[in-house]
């Protein structure tokens, strides 16, 4: 075929394709959920390992274990689809994504210290979820919910008992983050309206169509799920939507409400209301109208503003327009990101645009950091310009400092500052690119106020404490460093041992250090460390001894052109020395603006093996080798990066294959290629392209990019701007290229923007009416993510028996070619 031919392909096919019906999807018997293998089983049903929650005063450890898995029954409860949200009507809640199913109680630093074991009252449908400490530590709050309630429960961590904070009905539709604390003993919550009457009613029929229209602006908009679709659902929206902000005492558990309902998505506290109840105050924003049918509830219209401690209002602060007539990664002009300051001095601070918030323009400075002191009658002052997009400000415990991040979208650069609240000149701390590992500098510890809750980063004696995963070439192993804010050098305080994997996690008096530590053998568990040693904190029992008879092994080697790859080597159990077996190569692609990045390793071989939810690593236990988190880099100018996306992943592919041969397990004649999500657009894009896989799975893809047309991933370019990009890179086009069999998968209520389950239905339709293998399984109430367990036990029945369909039995060889 010539170079003209390849060129020319997307554009014949996507007229020939557009010009045939596609075929009709092939009926099949109906198919109850079908049950993985005994041993894959038994995993998915092995208890979660705990988790830890320690409180602000470091005086309580709190133990926590969750259920896995949701229910089917649990997803098709009654929900309502609106705004880009999904929520139960009757609770007035998103289904919780891990329920409680156990909670224990101690003294943090006495491991033989008796366990106070917290009542979770059971009644018919409850769940209880959303640990949260109080300021200084003394309660503990949780939401249950109900079938037709939301209720916020009061625990006292001294004795470990519970109750409902009377009369509480939460309102989470909008707001799901953890509730903000006026001081150690007051909680601001969202709770339904009084008297807010019946939902309204559906009208019997249409009043009329509903229009959109655009006039001459550019407006280029992202594919989203769930929109608003007519007046009816507006008024839905804003009824279930609309909520009270609530105060609870917790040590009454009394409460009592602050000032008309709205539609509230953020609350926080302002000040630490060390000056009197006249120096704190609360930061709202609530949706305004109008609404949109186009974008999703957090591009609506906003409105910012202060309140007093008592609701209210003191000053509004910003009008937010509707995000529309903008390119996709533009900003609006005027203020955003408005916070207040944790401290005494109760400032506001945000950030506003200089470049019109187009990132296209031109400019020395593109933001600007914007302060207002109380009493706020006066203008802002400007603290600090940026030469580069606003990312983030975190306040230093100090009271003093701040720090500034930016990020270089063009270069994919991201620098941090300290700045100085006073507004003296910030000062340069470190800069990286986005997709550093090797040299990545650390994340700030933070700590929570006792006043108000609020976290804030630990600065003692002018130094940070950054902590990071470690990436080096063989492996993570975390670190702690001191970074001086005076002369920015940098003290390694701690890391982990070379054959361990340890992760600090709390600086204590004295010296001390509180860290997470696990081994290929030891399961992950708190560890006290001192000058003289260490010693367990928990002692976690293995919820799944099998997996210690796996075998891994980090894998690193080079493409063609040098970039440097790796991937995971899982081997089964049972697999015997000198046997080859097919394998699943299991990867995502990520992008790079250079080489150098391309390469660098994530991941531990010393890290506890234990296989979350659903796994592509569970097909271990059903005898395949899986070569997991095989690096995909694409590497290039972040703007036109996808020009050689086909090239690179298959380069990519090849290399892999490669390395796999010479390791001598692989059986490289019986290889299948899946992924999930970009995983499996990428998945796809390797069938059409390449002949180097007999089978593939694909779950939740996208693979139609004109059903995207303005930008996918990483590519910011809309489809008019890269045609050939989009084309080339849509394997629904290539379908009769595409011959080896593709196992499709897809939740059938997907809402992640761009990987609409019509991507699968057209994909397999597509296959299908080309001659192609194929199977497309649609999972009820699943989204993009699969979470119920009849679901995520089906999906692994799905890809065990493609595998041993296409692959064969992975236990008996096939006979080797003489050479």
């Amino acid at each position: 075929m010539t170079q003209t031919t390849i060129r020319r392909l997307p554009h014949l096919l996507l007229a020939l394709m557009l010009a045939m019906p596609l075929a009709p999807a092939q009926a099949q018997a109906p198919l109850a959920y079908q049950q993985p293998s005994p041993a894959v089983r038994e995993l998915l049903d092995a208890p979660a390992l705990p988790r830890w929650s320690i409180s602000p005063d470091r005086q309580t450890l709190a133990t926590i274990e969750r259920r896995r898995f949701a229910t089917i029954e649990e997803l098709a409860r009654p929900t309502l689809h609106l705004a880009g949200l999904r929520f139960e009507t009757g609770c007035a809640c998103a289904l919780p994504a891990a329920p409680i199913l156990k909670l224990r109680l101690r003294n943090l630093l006495n491991p033989d210290a008796p366990e106070r074991n917290v009542e979770l009252p059971a009644a018919p449908g409850s769940l209880f979820h959303d640990f949260s400490w109080s300021p200084d530590g003394q309660h503990f709050l949780l939401q249950r919910r109900l079938d037709q309630a939301s209720e916020l429960w009061i625990g006292d961590s001294a004795t470990g008992r519970m109750r409902p904070a009377a009369f509480v009905k939460l309102d989470t539709v909008l707001l799901q983050t953890e509730p903000a604390w006026l001081n150690a003993r007051e909680v601001i919550v969202t709770t339904v309206p009084d008297r807010r009457g019946t939902p309204p009613t559906a009208p019997r029929g249409p009043i009329g169509p509903a229009v959109q229209e655009s006039l001459g602006k550019v407006s280029p908009e992202r594919t989203f799920a769930d929109l608003l679709k007519s007046p009816h659902d507006e008024a839905l929206f804003e009824y279930h939507a609309r909520s009270t902000l609530t105060v609870v005492d917790v040590n009454t558990g009394l409460a009592h409400d602050l000032g008309a309902p709205a539609l509230f998505t953020s609350v926080s506290v302002v000040g630490d209301g060390s000056g009197g109840p006249n120096s704190q105050f609360l930061l709202t924003e609530r949706l305004a109208r109008p609404f949109s049918y186009a974008l999703p509830w957090d591009e609506f219209p906003r409105i910012v503003e202060l309140r007093s401690r008592d609701g209210k209002l003191v000053r509004e602060i910003a009008r937010v327009p509707l995000r529309q007539n903008m390119a996709v990664d533009a900003v609006i002009t005027g203020p955003r990101a408005v916070q207040g300051s944790p401290f005494g001095d109760a400032a506001l601070y945000w950030v506003e645009a200089l470049d019109g918030g187009n990132p296209a323009r031109p400019i020395a400075y593109r933001d600007r950091v914007m302060k207002l002191d109380p009493p706020y009658t006066s203008e802002a002052q400007e603290v600090q310009r940026m030469p580069h997009r606003f990312s983030k400000l975190l306040f230093l415990d100090d009271g003093q400092n701040a720090l500034l991040t930016e990020i270089d979208r063009s270069r994919a650069w991201t620098r941090t500052y300290l700045l100085p609240l006073a507004g003296t000149q910030s000062r340069p701390l470190f800069d990286h690119s986005l997709r550093e590992k090797y040299r990545f500098p650390g994340t700030p510890l933070m700590r929570n106020l006792p006043g108000n809750g609020r976290s804030v980063v630990i600065s003692g004696h002018g130094e940070l404490l950054l902590a990071g995963p470690g990436a080096t070439p063989r492996g993570e192993r975390p670190f702690l460093d001191r970074f001086s804010l005076k002369d920015l050098s940098v003290t390694r305080v701690f890391q982990s041992a070379e054959n361990q994997y340890e992760l600090p996690l709390l600086p204590l008096e004295g010296g001390r250090l509180i860290t997470q530590r696990e081994s290929p053998t030891e399961p992950p568990n708190l560890v006290l460390r001192d000058g003289t040693g260490s010693s367990l904190l928990t002692r976690a029992k293995d919820p799944t001894p099998q997996l210690r008879k796996i075998r891994r092994e980090l894998v690193s080697f080079k493409r063609g052109d040098g970039v440097d790859m790796s991937f995971w080597l899982w081997l089964p159990p049972d697999l015997k020395d000198g046997e080859r077996r097919p394998a699943l190569i299991w990867a995502y692609p990520v992008e790079f603006a250079d080489d150098a990045t391309a390469g660098q390793v994530s991941g531990s071989p010393n890290r506890f093996n234990v296989f979350v939810g659903l796994s592509p690593l569970n097909l271990l236990m059903d005898g395949f080798i899986v070569l997991s988190d095989a690096t995909m880099p694409i590497v290039g100018d972040p703007k036109t990066v996808n020009d050689s996306f086909i090239e690179q992943v298959t380069a990519n592919a090849r290399a892999i294959i490669e390395k796999a041969d010479d390791l001598g397990m692989v059986d490289t004649r019986r290889l299948a290629v899946g992924g999930h999500s970009y995983g499996a657009f990428m998945t796809a894009n390797l069938l059409a392209h390449t002949d180097l896989f007999k089978a593939g799975i694909a779950r939740s893809g996208a693979y139609n990019r004109t059903l995207t047309p303005f930008g996918f991933q990483a590519e910011r370019r809309n489809l008019w701007e890269a045609r050939d990009v989009y084309l080339r890179l849509s394997p629904f086009l290539y379908a009769p290229q595409i011959k080896e069999p593709l196992l499709l998968i897809h939740g059938e209520q997907d809402n992640n923007s761009g990987t609409w389950p019509v991507q699968s239905e057209r994909m397999f339709q597509a296959l299908a009416g080309t001659g192609g293998t194929t199977r497309y399984i649609s999972l009820p109430y699943e989204g993009h993510g699969y979470t119920a367990r009849e679901s995520v036990g089906h999906v692994q029945w799905e890809m065990s028996q493609w595998l041993r369909t296409y692959l064969g039995d992975p236990r008996v060889p096939l006979p080797r070619p003489a050479d």
